[in-house]
């Protein structure tokens, strides 16, 4: 038995390894997404800064809090085995909890997923032995209060509305004050961001930047020392009473001190915003990883540390043997937050996953227009047709010259932002300083603020301050962010949940169920990877559309739109002749399955067309505007005839969903078989056009063939009326052969659009 709880200490701890890459591939965000969105620097200098505060803060850190060991359950009551079953399920549940939403590209908070899934887990086992009538040593009978420490828990749930609400309002304040400051246009290193050239005054300038930046990197010095380095073997006791005894002199002199210093770099025309930028990367880096790496190794360092004790003093008896040990704190050795900070910097630098979510959170703030990766809900419309109502109402309220004065300090269409950036230095300075800073005051008031949803917040407030979300982007912006809060609370309702039930399942099931949870671990983790590939090699061919966007010459956005154009019409056309060939196919077979699989396929297809129309009409305003709207008129010809291909697949894929799904009586198989040749002369029809063939000729041929098909449809009606056919079985093929035509007559439009649009853009601008 000992051997087998070996190899499950041995899973824990490779299962921990993935925890701190989809861990890190989570929370990268929180550190990484305010310098590669303002571009401060390359990739891969933002990137080794990131990784150098990553190794420190998890080398310096003690390696593990109490949480888990006596910060949730009350070890003295719970068996060697009971520990083994809640260890398990908090693992198996949390790495492949934070790898779906690492897929999906959305952040969640690695603290709030450990802290319930523990609660999740002791909480079953807790019910189990209250349920057997468990008792203390005195023979009193034990409670839930004994058990469970729950005070942790509601501290966690606290921070959450905490970090949420007070972030997001902050974040918009500090940043339309910076705003009103500075503008878009404000000069820095010796260089100007407004697209005339113009600067303003050298000594203003570096004045105005040199404060700024002395309130930054003291706010950024004095986080490191409240939040970067607590619990660090730095952080003695006698530090941390000095650093509590001269407060206001180490702020107000950093202050002082930092903030001539900027001055006086900024006058000598030295990035003191991108230092800033950086400064705050790493300050944030180090925190995560000195004070998050209790969620990652924690369980697994707990689990081997039990084992020892079992063995060592257990007797072989693992469901009698208490875990007293556990309710002293822990003392992790070097070496293992060593291995820890390897794992983290080779999972930060190589990780797909973590720049998918550092995409999100970029996304969802940038300044300019783009492809929006959220679609629209009724609560964001709702949200945004309020807002609009109440800053009409205000705006009323404010003299016009005050009105006129701000609008001014908000041109955004002044400023000239760095090739490829989201937002510029002021906006990355202000999500980092903020951030910072608000954790480090949670701290201090024992306020287990998330960093990871302090830190989107803050983003999200500051965009909205800068006037990023406009009338085109706000409703997409607005159900994004409900979506990401969304998923965080859900994340701790879905951790307790599953950790319950599958602790119950362990316990129950003992080492068959452990060796089948360890086996779904694994395969869910196989497969969410190979998932991801598939969506990464999808997500490749959308690049087109953001050299578009960010592309400034009107020839060459001429160029790359026709070439996305052209991507766009093939890649639907094959979509529909797949679609149309199996959904036949499967009528005819009556293969019900099939049909569900390529309705519900259908719909998604449609929904994608709709999404990359709204992008090409951003692309479209890259053109001249005279040009833009001369070649929108076609566009769209095309853009509805793509459309009412998929319309016509859907209504013929409900009727024959509905027919086969119901086992009424098939279509005549001599009715089938003639009109199958008379599909697959349109399927080849449809494969023709995505050749260079001649759109008249391919028009031609369409008209033919819908002769053809209005004949045979005649003669299907006269059979009707005529013979004794089954009328539910042949209405339902008569639609298929009617929906048949239409599909052709949106072809001949789709080619029509073709032709004029390729012909104009052929003759270039």
């Amino acid at each position: 038995m000992n051997t087998l709880f070996f190899g499950i200490v041995i899973f824990l701890i490779v299962l921990a390894v993935f925890d701190l890459v989809v861990g890190v591939s989570n929370d990268a965000v929180n550190f990484l997404n305010s310098a590669i969105g303002a571009k401060v620097a390359r990739y891969r200098t933002i990137v080794i800064i990131a990784s150098i505060g990553v190794f420190a803060g998890a080398t310096l850190s003690n390696g593990m809090m109490d949480v888990a060991r006596h910060g949730i359950m009350t070890p003295l009551y719970f068996s060697f085995y009971d520990v083994m079953c809640v260890f398990l399920a908090v693992m198996v549940t949390d790495v492949v909890l934070l790898d779906v939403f690492n897929t999906l590209g959305m952040p969640t908070s690695t603290t709030v997923s450990m802290v319930f899934e523990l609660l999740g887990g002791a909480f079953a086992i807790a019910m189990l032995q209250i349920f057997h009538g468990a008792t203390a040593t005195d023979g009193t009978l034990l409670s839930l209060g004994d058990l469970l420490n729950t005070e942790k828990a509601i501290s966690v749930i606290l921070g959450i509305f905490l970090s949420v609400a007070i972030a997001f309002v902050l974040g918009s304040i500090v940043q339309w004050i910076a705003r009103i400051v500075f503008t878009f246009t404000f000069r820095v290193n010796g260089r100007t961001t407004a697209q005339s050239g113009k600067m303003g005054g050298r000594l203003s300038s570096s004045l105005k930047v040199g404060i700024f930046g002395g309130l930054s990197v003291t706010a950024i010095v004095w986080f490191l020392l409240i939040k970067g380095l607590k619990g660090s073997t730095l952080m003695t006791p006698e530090v941390n009473e000095m650093i509590s005894q001269n407060t206001w002199l180490i702020i107000g002199g950093s202050m002082a001190v930092f903030s001539v210093l900027m001055t006086l770099l900024s006058a000598m025309k030295l990035p003191v915003l991108k230092f800033v930028v950086l400064l705050g990367t790493f300050a944030l880096a180090m925190a995560f990883a000195g004070n998050d790496l209790v969620n990652f190794v924690g369980v697994p360092l707990t689990g081997l540390e039990a084992y020892q004790d079992y063995t060592a003093n257990g007797n072989g008896d693992a469901q009698g043997f208490m875990m007293r040990s556990l309710m002293e704190s822990a003392h992790t050795p070097a070496p293992y937050l060593i291995a820890a900070g390897v794992v983290m910097v080779l999972a930060l630098i190589f990780s797909k996953k973590a720049q998918n979510v550092v995409k999100t959170s970029v996304d969802l703030s940038r300044q300019d227009g783009g492809d929006e990766m959220f679609g629209s809900s009724r609560v964001a419309r709702t949200l945004v047709r309020t807002s609009r109502s109440m800053a009409s109402s205000l705006a009323m309220a404010v003299p016009s010259c005050v009105s006129h004065w701000i609008d001014s300090r908000f041109n955004a269409d002044a400023a000239v932002l760095k090739p490829g950036a989201a937002f510029d230095e002021i906006r990355a300075a202000v999500n980092l300083v903020l951030a910072g800073a608000l954790v480090a005051l949670g701290t201090s008031f024992k306020l287990p603020l998330s960093t990871t949803y302090v830190t989107f917040m803050v983003a999200m407030g500051t965009s909205l301050a800068d006037r990023a979300w406009g009338r085109e982007s706000a409703v997409f912006r607005i159900t994004g962010v409900l979506s990401v809060i969304g998923g965080w609370f859900i994340t701790a309702g879905v951790a307790f949940i599953l950790c319950f039930l599958v602790t119950v399942a362990l316990f129950f099931g003992s080492f068959v169920a452990m060796a089948v949870a360890i086996a779904l671990a694994i395969f869910l983790l196989v497969r969410s990877h190979l998932k991801y590939q598939k969506h990464t090699m999808e997500g490749e061919a959308d690049k087109l559309f953001t050299r578009i966007v960010r592309c400034s010459d009107k020839e060459e956005c001429w160029t790359l739109l026709r070439e996305y154009v052209n991507q766009t019409i093939k890649a639907h056309v094959r979509m529909v002749t797949d679609d149309y060939e199996t959904l036949t196919t499967a009528f005819f077979c009556e293969d019900y399955r099939r049909l569900k699989h390529v309705t519900i396929n259908v719909d998604h297809q449609r929904k994608e067309l709709k999404r990359q129309r709204r992008k090409q009409i951003i692309a479209l305003r890259r053109l001249d505007p005279i040009v833009s709207v001369e070649k929108s008129t076609w566009y769209f010809l095309i853009v509805n005839s793509l459309s009412q291909m998929y319309y016509c697949l859907k209504r013929m894929g409900e009727s024959c969903r509905e027919h086969v799904g119901n086992n009424f009586s098939p279509a005549p198989s001599e009715y089938a078989n003639e009109f199958l040749v008379l599909r697959n002369e349109i399927m080849r029809l449809y494969l023709r056009s995505l050749d260079s063939e001649a759109a008249s000729l391919i028009r031609n041929d369409a008209a033919i063939l819908q002769s053809s098909l209005s004949d045979y449809r005649k003669r299907i009606i006269h059979d009707i009326q005529t013979r004794q056919l089954n009328i539910e079985a042949m209405t339902v093929f008569l639609s298929v052969v009617q929906e048949s035509q239409e599909l052709l007559s949106a072809l001949r439009h789709l080619m029509r659009g073709e032709n004029k649009i390729e012909n104009s853009l052929s003759q270039g601008l």
